[in-house]
């Protein structure tokens, strides 16, 4: 793929609705995917870290509701960031791979509903499902996101890293993101500098996904202009790499955030692709129900097949 700087500026993809499109760009697997793989994230301790916390748990409880039917498992109070790597089964692997930032209110991670589940749906189309456990709650109070998004840049770099052994395309390194994820993807995806100094090689490497994908982001709107604008602290470029969106109207969690950033995208000539849906709520994850928008996985991976993600450049290496 060309640079998101050189990329042509088409318009921004709207759809106001319900489109289901009856493509599922995915591989056929090739026999059972390997068992996920978990490294560490950062050789010491993670950069600013000065927070005390309780073991890291699973806050999920009876009364909780559920999801399609299903409960959630809730992550409660991490501190040692991990990349938990799903990969495609052997002939399934085109080489691409998306880090999956699970949403939670930057309190807990909602680990399976917005994290593995994804990873193993990327898995199924031939990517590389990389679920970000990021550290929580948030820290500062005053910038949530800051310790999410740095443990994000750090896991960029060091896939990157690692792509020659792992058998992936470093320039095609997504970032998937849901409600306050969602916030840390979109922060990662515009940082034009890393927001931590380096701590090994990894960090020579650069720290900008190459794709984009939110999932009823959050926190990206100025409540103090009623909603009518990006934070000031949201800058988008022509550097931006390329996006898409999935946000439905009755969200609690207001679709501006999607609306504004895909239109800054688009006047800031990077392509962005925007799937407003009438209903659905939030935090549906990739569990259908009646709900059309939350299928919106099958228009996703044809989105990653459509702008070229999805082609094998080379063969799988080694693997984790």
């Amino acid at each position: 793929m060309p640079s998101p700087a050189s990329r042509p500026c088409p318009a921004v993809a709207l759809t106001f609705g319900i489109w289901i499109l009856g493509i599922f760009a995915g591989t056929a697997a090739c026999g059972a995917p390997p068992a996920a793989v978990v490294i560490d994230l950062w050789p010491g301790q993670p950069p600013g870290e000065a927070v005390t916390l309780e073991p890291e748990a699973d806050r999920t409880k009876p009364k909780d509701p559920l999801v399609a039917g299903g409960r959630v498992a809730r992550i409660g109070n991490v501190s040692t960031p991990q990349l938990h790597i799903h990969r495609p089964a052997a002939g399934a692997d085109t080489g691409a791979a998306v880090i999956i930032c699970p949403g939670g209110a930057h309190a807990i991670l909602a680990w399976d509903l917005e994290g593995t589940e994804v990873a193993e749906w990327l898995a199924s189309v031939g990517v590389t499902g990389i679920v970000l456990k990021y550290r929580v709650p948030g820290r500062p109070k005053d910038r949530r996101w800051l310790a999410a998004v740095q443990d994000a840049q750090r896991a960029i770099r060091v896939v990157r890293g690692r792509a020659a052994e792992w058998g992936l395309d470093p320039e095609r390194l997504g970032i998937c993101g849901f409600s306050a994820g969602g916030e840390v993807a979109a922060r990662t995806a515009l940082a034009d500098a890393a927001f931590y100094d380096p701590v090994d090689a990894a960090d020579d490497r650069s720290c900008r996904p190459d794709f984009a994908l939110l999932v009823y982001p959050a926190y990206l709107v100025d409540k103090n202009a009623g909603a009518a604008r990006l934070k000031p602290d949201v800058v988008v470029t022509k550097d931006a790499p390329e996006m898409f969106f999935v946000h439905a109207a009755d969200d609690g969690v207001t679709p501006q955030s999607s609306l504004l950033l895909a239109a800054a995208l688009h006047q800031a000539g990077v392509p962005a692709e925007l799937h407003l849906y009438p209903t659905g709520g939030h935090g549906y994850g990739l569990r259908h129900t009646a709900e059309p928008v939350t299928r919106w996985n099958e228009r996703a991976a044809a989105w990653l097949a459509e702008r070229g993600w999805l082609k094998s450049r080379t063969p799988p290496a080694q693997k984790p």
